[in-house]
């Protein structure tokens, strides 16, 4: 049974700063849909940079990387309505779809 509710765990435990609301963060991210098929990954490519806790992400990955340290490598476990909910994505993401990520904190520039 998918969960209703997002769940993060830290897989690997970094040292660096915690991500702070607004921090630009430096990422490597895999994400899979609940049946475990792949819709995603920034994986053999350049890192994905992006403003935490602005809206520029799905409300899953801005909620769940808040206090998480740089070095990390961290699971979220984001049900729809923190993901991208009745609309779904571009054909990858269906309706009200659970998606799982694994996103490996590289780097986090604060707030530019």
């Amino acid at each position: 049974e998918a969960p209703t509710e997002l769940v993060t765990a830290a897989t690997i435990e970094g040292e660096g700063k915690a991500v702070e609301e607004g921090d630009q963060v430096f990422a490597q991210y895999s994400g899979w849909l609940w049946d475990g098929t792949q819709f995603d990954s920034s994986w053999g490519g350049t890192p994905f940079l992006t403003a935490i806790g602005t809206g520029q992400v799905i409300q899953g990955w801005d909620q769940g990387l808040v206090g998480k340290t740089v070095g990390s490598q961290v699971l979220l476990v984001i049900p729809a309505e923190l993901g991208y909910g009745e609309q779904g994505s571009g054909g990858r993401v269906p309706p009200n779809a659970t998606l799982i990520f694994v996103v490996d904190i590289l780097d986090s520039a604060g707030t530019l």
